[in-house]
């Protein structure tokens, strides 16, 4: 097959036979090519050769958008404009949001007791995320673990380079699905179940939301634009989209934002054993300044 011409896929029918698809847009290799080096270069992640389909699926719906046929068309409007706005859905489209509450459940017990053990204000910083349930999660863990959300003892800071992921967090507005698998005390907690035309909704309540900051934030940005120290970062699941060189960027700049006896939390699959001169394990993928 000719992937310099309009690439073709197959998808199962219910013969059980692969019937063809035909993709109407253009992708070349070069296209592709250049779409690897310029989400590279703008968020630091490294996307694969075979992400070929998830690229034409994702930023075909950029070009149908501004009544474009060629990838190359597009890819050369948004070199010519090194500013504009559409650089912005570029890097949205490009973004892998897979989270859920209590992702990775081990770390937010560690978490309680580790603020437990702490005085004056608490700041845990979320670094990348996505529509909000893991700020959510940290937040919620917080209240439980210190008193409650009338408290003004703790703040969360939750920031995301995806504008459209950054809208959904900030509304706190999730299917119940999600929320229903969640313990029910929980739940009557720190959410309110809508009613009328929100039926089937849950909105995190007003005093665990005011205690969450959201702001966009590029990992790869030479300045980042928050203040102070915290108490843990939560990193997870975002280093495995850079590679090697970016990753120790990143974990060395982490060092001023992080008290002395702060931690950070990767994700299950992230490993940062290597940079050890840094960062000692404190516990399941739970690191900790040496």
């Amino acid at each position: 097959m000719n992937e310099s011409s309009a690439s073709r896929t197959t998808t199962a029918n219910n013969t059980g036979y692969a019937a063809p698809i035909t993709q109407d847009l253009v992708l070349t290799d070069r296209d592709l090519h250049r779409v690897r080096v310029l989400i590279h270069q703008r968020a630091g992640i490294v996307l694969a050769e075979h992400k070929r389909e998830m690229v034409y699926s994702r930023l075909a719906k950029r070009l149908r958008h501004h009544g474009l046929t060629r990838f190359s068309d597009y890819l050369n409007e948004l070199e010519r404009h090194p500013q504009a706005s559409e650089w912005q859905a570029f890097i949205n489209a490009l973004t892998t949001n897979l989270t859920s509450f209590f992702r990775e459940p081990h770390h937010f017990p560690l978490l309680a007791d580790h603020v437990r053990q702490r005085s004056g204000r608490i700041r845990v910083w979320s670094a990348a995320s996505s529509t909000g349930e893991e700020p959510w999660t940290i937040a919620m863990t917080l209240a439980d673990a210190l008193g409650g959300t009338a408290s003004n003892r703790f703040e969360v800071v939750a920031t995301d380079i995806d504008t459209d992921a950054l809208e959904c967090a900030r509304r706190g507005v999730y299917d119940i699905e999600q929320v229903a698998r969640l313990d029910q005390e929980l739940i009557r907690r720190h959410f309110l179940r809508g009613k009328g035309r929100q039926q089937g909704l849950a909105r995190i309540r007003p005093e665990l939301a005011d205690r969450v900051q959201f702001d966009i934030l590029n990992l790869l940005a030479p300045q980042w634009s928050l203040q102070g120290r915290f108490d843990a970062i939560f990193c997870r699941n975002v280093m495995i989209y850079f590679d090697k060189p970016t990753q120790q960027r990143i974990l060395e700049r982490f060092v001023a934002y992080l008290q002395p006896d702060g931690l950070l939390f990767a994700g299950h699959s992230e490993n940062f054993a290597w940079l050890n001169s840094t960062y000692r394990l404190r516990g399941k993928t739970v690191y900790q300044l040496t």
